[in-house]
């Protein structure tokens, strides 16, 4: 056996994919080096890691053994170069966080000082679904999980960091076709939904439900983003956390509708599963954080009082 390193990193990858695409995608290499990497890998094995069927990759049971034992030595060369650097009185470690997606709007800010300062630590950020996030979250795989509405049946412990204020956009020539003022309003719009399961369809849904509200469900997309888009495409109006609108509010591309009872809010929590033990890099990012939180909060979504306002005040 001669494997690199490289070779297990990229076996490793393709592995958890199940694409050459995605994984050069992730590596930042052209689909043919991923390619050339696999070959050279699989051609010390006489058993196959991979087979394609109907254009697909997958991972045969052998590989799947090979991915774990991979998994185990890139950690254990990891963490070589962790302790290598703590005997440099360098923090050095990983730090593993999964995000909800509109989460990828505030995590990168509270990360940004902690990265500056410890170089030697690593950062594995998953930004997802809220049901993936929970998953990761109860099977230990992740230090924190960000979440704008706590899940129940787990045992956690969790630090609130700002409201999510949500509230109904439309694109601006959506914005001057409809008079909506009351939240009965709403049921003469066509609204764009989140996909079930996720933060933003949970408090929409709840608010629906307190007021009695049966709205048309224009279409459900999967990410905050693609709902984002098509509101910016005319495609329908939708109820959105507006901490992910700014550049749009800016631009006046995206009007805020002045409806009664709105915003409809949850809060960010930093989540953490109640009996884990901290490494020591995960226990220096939740000082930070506990310390830094209020003034980078200000400092970074101090402009959401101020875009809103303007917003609503060019929609009326």
């Amino acid at each position: 056996m001669n494997y690199t390193l490289h070779q297990l990193h990229v076996f490793l990858t393709i592995s958890r994919t199940g694409s050459i695409t995605k994984s050069a995608e992730e590596l930042h290499l052209t689909q043919p080096a991923v390619s050339i990497q696999l070959k050279n890998f699989q051609d010390q094995f006489e058993m196959p890691l991979t087979e394609v069927v109907g254009r697909k990759l997958y991972i045969t049971d052998f590989g799947k053994e090979i991915a774990a034992a991979a998994e185990k030595i890139l950690e254990e060369a990891n963490a070589i170069n962790y302790i290598s650097s703590a005997y440099g009185n360098l923090l050095a470690g990983r730090l593993k966080i999964s995000v909800v997606s509109t989460g990828k709007y505030i995590m990168p800010y509270l990360l940004s000082d902690f990265m500056k300062e410890h170089v030697g630590v690593d950062l594995l950020m998953d930004v997802t679904n809220k049901s993936s996030v929970i998953k990761s979250l109860e099977n230990n795989e992740v230090d924190f999980a960000l979440v704008s509405v706590m899940p129940g049946g787990i045992s956690l412990e969790h630090m609130p960091l700002m409201y999510n204020q949500l509230y109904v956009v439309a694109n601006t020539e959506l914005a001057s076709q409809y008079d909506i003022n009351t939240w009965e309003d709403l049921t003469n719009i066509p609204l764009i939904y989140r996909e079930q399961g996720s933060g933003t369809r949970q408090v929409m849904e709840q608010f629906f439900k307190a007021n009695n509200i049966a709205v048309e469900k224009k279409m459900e997309l999967t990410t905050n983003e693609a709902v984002k888009q098509a509101v910016l495409a005319g495609l329908g109006c939708s109820i959105m956390p507006v901490i992910g609108l700014k550049n749009e509010l800016n631009d006046g591309l995206l009007k805020i509708l002045p409806v009664e009872g709105f915003p409809i809010q949850s809060t960010w929590h930093l989540i953490w599963l109640k009996k884990k033990r901290l490494t020591s890099v995960a226990t220096a990012f939740l000082q930070l954080i506990q310390k830094e939180k209020d003034a980078i909060i200000k400092e970074q979504f101090g402009w959401i009082d101020e875009y809103v306002a303007k917003s609503i005040k060019g929609k009326s």
